[in-house]
């Protein structure tokens, strides 16, 4: 009811509060926002989209079934439709550090498409005797199983809007840098040692089919991720929903996702365990794992410009120093590394709370929800930007490749078949201690003809990647 007209009343089952007319959201978001303000940080996006679809299939589906009055059903969908156009995205308030289960931002939810359906239907917020975000919104559903189905929804959402876009633009890129440099022939290093020569063009090509096994891994993850526990209801019995119902909203979000949903085959174990959202998580953190070697091997190639590598040259984005005029950082490749770096963290708080859950509910999955979703998005927008501002604009110092290349110690391993290790070595050993060529110390030697050392030490064979052959 309005009390006037800055406020009105919401009463629950715990007593009545004051909540500002102009919000869409009711008595207990307004509780939550009492009880938690923790870390300021609100929801994300993708995950109130993913929130929102489910309300929607879930008010298409009741409707349907004559479980809710077509009026308010139609109310509702609109209301979501609003919602996922962009509308009222800042009625979402609820801390992502909150009540357990994450009963808040579902509540927060059913709070704000009731109210905003009641305006639909000429009545004023508030009034949940004509749309009740619990009766009506939330007809047939719990925290228990929405909040799942939010997050696997919302990782799907977040691998093919953002990482997987941008991991196939990586893909693509690398790939295109390998065919430009193939013809450049650099020093190997192991151990970061001198070692055989290789092609610069591979570095790039093994660095993209890095990331392409990453991402079939992502896609075998993900598909965890396609099963929904919806219709499980408060302790996966399904008590009070329709028995038609679970199979139609998996339906219906299927449509709207355009994705191949399916009904989990036992509702009380996509309740309880957390297993596809640690497994997703894993396969993230492994990507982002060799990330950091990507980025850490571009940081070392481009290092110098006088007293270093400088193999490479990456794109320079901005001043390097407040002290050291004319200095450029590798900033896209460091930005990278610090992101890698938190997406671990992430990881690891997921693993925790996976196995924090107890008996019939998990209780912990708002951190869960929170940490896998963003894992996803910052590393796929890491990735991005890496590949638009970096590796796209990567020029080859192709000179300097090659004088590390031809002075490398590690070219006597060709010698090995010829002369024996033991000699190999020995050469070695004196061209690091009289600076002359591995090439003058084995004539001198006269271990090799000079016809024989050409043929032998022609870099552009040594570094030839050698066929697989299939028998």
């Amino acid at each position: 009811m309005t009390n006037n007209t800055d406020f009105r009343i919401e009463r629950d089952s715990m007593g009545d509060r004051q909540i500002p007319n102009h919000v869409y959201y009711g008595i207990q978001t307004q509780r939550a926002i009492e009880n938690f303000p923790i870390s300021g940080i609100k929801p994300l996006s993708t995950y109130i989209d993913a929130g929102i679809l489910i309300k929607k299939a879930t008010a298409i589906v009741n409707g349907q079934l004559g479980c809710i009055p077509n009026d308010i059903s139609h109310a509702i969908i609109q209301a979501t439709d609003e919602v996922l156009n962009g509308k009222l995205r800042d009625q979402f308030v609820v801390d992502i550090y909150q009540a357990g289960a994450g009963t808040s931002h579902h509540m927060n939810i059913n709070e704000v498409l009731a109210n905003r359906a009641l305006e639909i239907l000429g009545d004023e917020k508030g009034n949940y005797k004509r749309v009740n975000p619990n009766d009506h919104v939330n007809y047939g559903q719990s925290t228990n199983d929405v909040i799942p189905t939010c997050i696997r929804i919302g990782g799907l959402l977040a691998l093919t809007h953002t990482l997987h876009p941008a991991l196939e633009k990586a893909i693509s890129t690398l790939e295109s840098k390998g065919d430009e440099f193939q013809h450049i022939i650099k020093s190997g290093r192991t151990h970061l040692q001198d070692a055989v020569p290789v092609r610069l063009g591979e570095n790039f090509r093994a660095w993209a089919q890095i990331l392409t096994e990453h991402q079939n891994r992502l896609y075998i993850a993900a598909s965890d991720l396609m099963v929904l526990g919806i219709g499980g209801s408060a302790a996966g019995t399904g008590m009070n929903t329709h028995p038609e119902y679970r199979k139609r909203v998996v339906e219906v979000l299927s449509e709207l996702l355009e994705m191949p949903l399916e009904p989990a085959p036992h509702l009380m174990a996509a309740m309880q365990s957390m297993g596809a959202f640690v497994n997703v998580s894993g396969a993230v953190r492994n990507l982002a794992q060799d990330m950091v070697k990507i980025s850490h091997d571009l940081r070392l190639m481009d290092s110098g410009p006088k007293t270093g590598f400088k193999e490479i040259q990456l794109p320079p984005v901005q001043p390097g120093s407040s002290i050291m005029p004319g200095k450029y950082n590798p900033v896209m490749a460091e930005m990278t590394s610090m992101v890698c770096f938190q997406v671990m963290g992430y990881d690891q708080a997921i693993a925790l709370a996976a196995q924090a859950g107890q008996l019939e509910l998990n209780v912990m999955m708002p951190l869960i929800a929170y940490n896998l979703i963003h894992s996803i998005e910052i590393l796929g927008s890491t990735i991005a930007a890496l590949t638009t501002s970096c590796i796209q604009g990567i020029m080859a110092n192709e000179e300097r490749c090659l004088a590390y290349a031809e002075g490398s110690l590690a070219l006597v391993t060709a010698l090995n078949p010829h002369i024996g290790y033991l000699n190999a070595a020995a050469v070695a050993k004196e061209s690091l201690e009289t600076g002359k060529s591995l090439r003058q110390i084995v004539l001198d030697k006269g271990l090799m003809t000079e016809a024989q050392l050409a043929q032998v030490l022609n870099l552009d064979e040594m570094s030839a990647i050698v066929p697989i052959l299939f028998c």
